[in-house]
């Protein structure tokens, strides 16, 4: 795995408690129920019925009968239970997650989220993604903070079609953390090796920053300063 990609998990995982029902979304995210801590007791739950589900299977130990939303093997955990997908929206919509991860294709200012198509390209659906984030308790989207031509995805306003209006609550990118709050979106925390300047060249939306890391990073340039 890119160590990009394994920042923003890492980074992902300190957002669960111990405790949480979680859903995590196709893609980037089902790869944070590899790093939750074996200490820690955290329910994952996926949109096609299964609640409990573990860490990914050791090669040739797969079970074709046990996959997640992404139809993808996984494992499922001392506990878990098994139901159909009107039960299992029950669940999100009746607002019985704590938090939903999920991946991101754009990201607005004010906490639009953009994650199920693109114009032009085949989808099978929308899935579950409309639901999470009107029925989880808090919704952290994680991402890569550019697309492939090196366009910033976290925008003014997205492009995309939207998933949903003021959703998020925290973005967390290969280079940054933000928060989304009524005052607007706050830069809260910049990834290791990443400098204030690349955030800023990269980063399309207008945002503050949290006085906490205003304070760091004062120190830290007078650390180099010195």
């Amino acid at each position: 795995m890119k160590n990009d990609r394994l920042t923003i998990i890492k980074c992902a995982v300190e957002e669960i408690k111990d405790g949480m029902y979680v859903n995590l979304g196709i893609g980037l995210p089902t790869l944070v129920a590899n790093y939750i801590p074996p200490e820690m007791t955290v329910m994952l739950q996926s949109e096609n019925g299964l609640l409990g589900i573990g860490a990914y299977p050791y090669t040739g130990e797969e079970d074709p009968d046990l996959i997640n939303a992404g139809k993808e093997t996984v494992t499922a955990v001392a506990g878990a239970s098994f139901f159909d997908s009107a039960e299992s929206f029950a669940m999100i919509r009746g607002g019985h997650i704590d938090l939903a991860i999920l991946g991101g294709m754009e990201v607005a200012e004010n906490g639009d989220l953009a994650n199920w198509m693109i114009p032009g390209k085949m989808v099978k659906g929308m899935g579950g993604a409309m639901d999470l984030v009107n029925g989880a308790k808090r919704i952290i989207v994680i991402m890569e903070h550019v697309n492939k031509t090196g366009e910033s995805k976290v925008k003014k306003a997205c492009t995309l079609p939207l998933t949903g209006k003021g959703v998020v609550n925290r973005l967390i990118t290969d280079l940054a953390v933000f928060d989304f709050t009524e005052e607007g979106m706050v830069l809260s925390g910049i990834q290791p090796g990443v400098t204030m300047e690349e955030v800023l060249s990269n980063t399309e939306a207008s945002f503050t920053i949290s006085p906490l890391l205003q304070s760091e990073l004062q120190v830290s340039k007078g650390d180099r300063h010195e």
